[in-house]
């Protein structure tokens, strides 16, 4: 390992949403405090690109990295801009999503050496292979960080905060270029038995209403915008506090509700086939819920890589056994109804867990399904990415996260023109009735500290 690792981190940068790769992912590190960073992550992202660009040409057009024994070819898929740190003078990190000539994909840790323009890559490490840890970031009592095998790791280490959880979440939109008359739906989180949540402050620079989504009880604010806000930004800020949730019962709505199907969860008779092979000899819905989560683990890789993912698309998970969150789910959903076990679909954002402040990736999304008169939480695209997790993930979801929204093909009046809304995770903003996709990113701090 290099010795740069044995310096202390600076305190600042746990602020800073690129470092998350390091604390809240599946040889030692540490980092200096001298000075103030000279270097932007624009600079880092072009430094790690021109490395994979040179070494790609080398490679003739692939990237090689030796790995378990063999040489990867890998191609690159995208660098992780929210993770680019400046660690200390002249060191800094990316992490990076490499896909390889079979379709695996795989997160890989670079550090680097040099001021702009002059980076060299000094490590070179596999953090996940789609998705799954081969290693966590611990920190040791003298702030310094340290690699754990993720067999080791414990829940807190891999993603998970039992018991309760508070943080303020901002929400933040960056316009695009607008070019006609436009309107932006934007979820509107909402207090229920595991989470209250209150508005701190909204910066925009037009009103807002606020719309409902009777059916999957949701809310969404509705702005009007016009050219000249381009360019300009929104920020919701939000307190949170939020429980673990297990198995609940919830009698505001009929679970038969929750078995019809969705534009992309569709009920078709190749869905009925795969679940009554998953559940056969199987006692009772918990049981058979259970076969139906195992399933689609065994079935599924979470790869993000080509088209077609991240849609929620049953269809496509079904076909191509690949996908994020939103096709483990919808897969596991089609499944479920198929043989008359509600289920039910939700999004929002996993707050980081080993640290308390900075960005955050993405969305992430989870479901429920009902058995015996309570609804069951699953996570199975975490559970699948940890395999040490897959009976935690059975039953509960950790208390370090916020809904934003639940259910498919959600209806506001007005709506967009492009029809019912599939998930409302990012805001959904139509310019001239056309979908144009903002630049949207999401940060905490954690108001509750040494859980």
């Amino acid at each position: 390992m290099p010795d740069f690792f044995g310096h202390t981190l600076r305190k600042s940068l746990s602020a800073v949403g690129v470092v998350c790769v390091l604390f809240s992912a599946c040889s030692e590190s540490d980092f200096s405090s001298d000075g103030s960073p000279d270097v932007v992550t624009e600079d880092i992202q072009a430094g790690i690109e021109k490395h994979i660009e040179i070494q790609s040409n080398l490679g003739k057009g692939y990237f090689l990295l030796p790995y378990e024994g063999q040489e990867l070819k890998l191609k690159l898929v995208r660098v992780h801009t929210e993770y680019l740190a400046h660690l200390a003078p002249n060191r800094h990190f990316a992490c990076v999503d490499l896909a390889s000539t079979d379709g695996e994909i795989y997160d890989v840790d670079f550090f680097l050496s040099g001021d702009v323009g002059e980076m060299e890559v000094t490590e070179t490490t596999v953090h996940k292979t789609n998705g799954q840890p081969l290693y966590v970031w611990k920190q040791k009592e003298d702030k310094t960080w340290f690699r754990l095998p993720a067999e080791d790791a414990t829940p807190d280490l891999l993603g998970v905060l039992k018991g309760e959880d508070e943080f303020d979440f901002f929400y933040q939109i960056m316009l695009p270029e607008m070019t006609d008359a436009s309107r932006m739906w934007i979820p509107f989180p909402q207090s229920d038995l595991f989470q209250n949540v209150e508005i701190i402050n909204i910066q925009s620079p037009v009103k807002h209403q606020i719309l409902e989504d009777k059916f999957n009880e949701n809310k969404a604010f509705l702005m009007d915008l016009n050219p000249e806000h381009s360019g300009g930004t929104i920020e919701i800020s939000y307190r949170v506090k939020r429980t673990e949730r297990g198995v609940y019962a919830d009698e505001t709505r009929s679970p038969e509700a929750f078995l019809r199907p969705n534009r992309l969860v569709p009920d078709l008779e190749s869905f009925t086939k795969i679940a009554e092979e998953v559940i056969a000899g199987k006692l009772g819905t918990l049981a058979q819920g259970r076969a139906l989560y195992d399933h689609t683990i065994d079935q599924m890789a979470y790869i993000k890589y080509g088209e077609g993912w991240g849609k929620g698309d049953a269809v496509y998970a079904c076909d191509s056994r690949t996908g994020n969150c939103t096709d483990f789910h919808s897969y596991f959903i089609a499944l479920a109804r198929a043989v008359e076990i509600p289920a039910r679909f939700a999004i929002g954002a996993s707050i980081p867990s080993a640290r308390n402040e900075g960005g955050i990736s993405g969305y992430h999304c989870w479901a429920e399904f009902y058995s015996n008169g309570k609804w069951w939480p699953i996570d199975i695209s975490e559970g699948d990415k940890c395999s040490s997790l897959s009976t935690y993930y059975f039953g509960h979801h950790p208390a370090n996260r916020i809904e934003f929204s639940r259910g498919r093909d959600l209806v506001f009046e007005p709506g967009p023109v492009s029809g019912p809304i599939n998930f409302l995770a990012y805001p959904l903003l139509e310019v001239g009735g056309k979908m144009v996709k903002p630049k949207v990113e999401f940060s905490f701090i954690r108001k509750i500290e040494n859980l």
